[in-house]
Parts: C-alpha cells; structure tokens; sequence
C-alpha cells in the first residue's frame, strides 16, 4: 500500500527512471552517473541512500542486458570473471568500511558526495575522449609488450578499483570499465568489450547493493518506482538506437556530468 501511495504522490520518480533508462537504451552509459545525483540533487534523497538504491536498481537492469550479450556470444568470460575477482572481495570490504564510518553519519556522507563527485568527472573524461582513448590504445597494441599474465593481473587491479568506486558512488561500472578494458585488450571486438563489462557489472553491483541493503541504505519503494519507468524506457531507447546521434548524446551527456559532478565536490 505504501509503494502505491508514494507512487502516486510522486510520478516524478517513475518519470525520471524512464528518462535516465532511455538515455541508458539509446547510449549505453547513464545508469548510476545520471540516476544517483538526480536522486540527491533533485529529490533530496541522503547520499547513501541514492548510492544503496541503485545498486540494487543497476543490479536488476543489467541482468537482462546480460543475459541478451550472452546470447549474442558478446561476452569473454575469461574477462569478465578476472573482474570480479578484484571487485566482489573490493566491493564487500568498501562496504565493511563505510559501516565502521557510519554510512548516515555525516562524515561518510561527504564522502559519499565527493567520490560521487569525482567518479562523474571521469566518466565524462571518458566519453569526451573516447575516440582518442580508442586511437591510442590501438597504437599501444601494436608495439604492446605485456605478457598475458600481467594483463590478467591488471584487469584483477582494474575491478578491484572499480569495486571500491562503485560501491562509494554507484558510478564507475559502465563508461569506465569500458575505457579501462578497451586499453587492456585493444584487439578485442567492441560489442565483447561492453558484453563483457555488463556482466561483469551484475555481481557487483548486487554484492554492493546487498551489501547497502545490509547498512539500511536502500529504498525499496523507490526502488519499484524507478523500476517502473525504467524498464521500457531502457527498452525503447535500444530500439531507437541505431536512429540517432550517439556523438552528440554523449558530448550532451559529458556536459551534464561535468556540471553534477562539480557541483558534488565544490558545493
């Protein structure tokens, strides 16, 4: 009855998950960097909360991209579980930490805030240069000398950064990691390379995510609210996919990190 009450209260919520889930459909990158701070700039949601929620929220949205990658054989498994290697076990410490802080204490929620902040600033580093980063980490393969056993054992140190960052911010799984394994393994076919960086995504962010249900820090009333409005937006949006100006709506997109994450850190 609560869920109802609230969703009927506030459309808003619903609304928001059907625009931030058609942006995600139509580019690929938005999930955690357009939810979060919308849910602490916008709606007034406590930090943590936002992060918790949408962990969970992520969680549940990428399952079904991942299973579709799957399908498609556009997932290296290899890769995928290297990942999760460093970033299950980083994820399950980070979020021991943010409990010895006290995750609705003050202190934690500002650093909630300020790597929420950061973690947008590099995202929309990536996407303004992308196409750069591309150039030179196919230059880099040409005269690579890392033996296979350092790569693995980078892309291990890789998810394990990205376990600390995700589970502070909610931020870091997409655009990130798939700038950190387009470096990593420049021969490999794009659609692999983000197939691969889904899947790895679902165990994390529902480690993390449990892990904040554990710390009280997850709503699950907004939870089905942005579930509602996501899910065919998410859908539409990769059906118009191939109709629009993906260039232009991550240059829109990095304009708008750029700006909700300097507003985290500075203000």
């Amino acid at each position: 009855m609560r869920c109802i009450m609230e969703f009927i209260l506030n459309p808003l919520l619903p609304l928001s998950g059907f625009a931030v889930g058609l942006l995600v459909g139509l580019t690929g990158v938005g999930g955690g960097s357009l939810m979060t701070p919308l849910l602490v700039l916008l709606f007034g949601f406590k930090p943590a909360t936002a992060v918790g929620t949408d962990l969970l929220y992520a969680a549940i949205t990428k399952s079904g991209g991942s299973w579709v990658h799957h399908r498609h054989d556009n997932i290296d498994w290899a890769i995928t579980g290297r990942l999760a290697l460093g970033s299950v076990p980083a994820a399950g410490l980070t979020v021991l930490l943010l409990a010895q802080l006290g995750v609705k204490d003050h202190g934690a929620t500002g650093l909630i805030s300020v790597v929420l902040g950061v973690a947008l600033l590099l995202t929309a580093a990536s996407l303004i240069f992308r196409q750069r980063l591309l150039d030179l980490a196919h230059r880099r393969s040409a005269s690579a000398d890392f033996s296979h056993r350092h790569v693995a054992g980078l892309t291990v140190a890789v998810g394990a950064a990205v376990g600390v960052l995700v589970t502070i911010s909610s931020v870091g799984a997409g655009a990130l990691g798939v700038t950190a394994l387009t470096f990593l393994y420049p021969q490999l076919a794009a659609r692999r390379i983000v197939g691969s960086d889904i899947a790895h995504a679902v165990p994390l962010t529902l480690v993390a995510g449990l892990g904040h249900w554990w710390l009280g820090t997850v709503d699950v009333v907004l939870l089905v609210s942005l579930l509602i409005g996501s899910l065919p937006g998410i859908a539409l949006g990769a059906h118009f996919a191939a109709k629009v100006p993906e260039r232009a709506l991550r240059g829109l997109l990095a304009s708008v990190l750029l700006l909700v994450g300097g507003k985290l850190i500075f203000v």
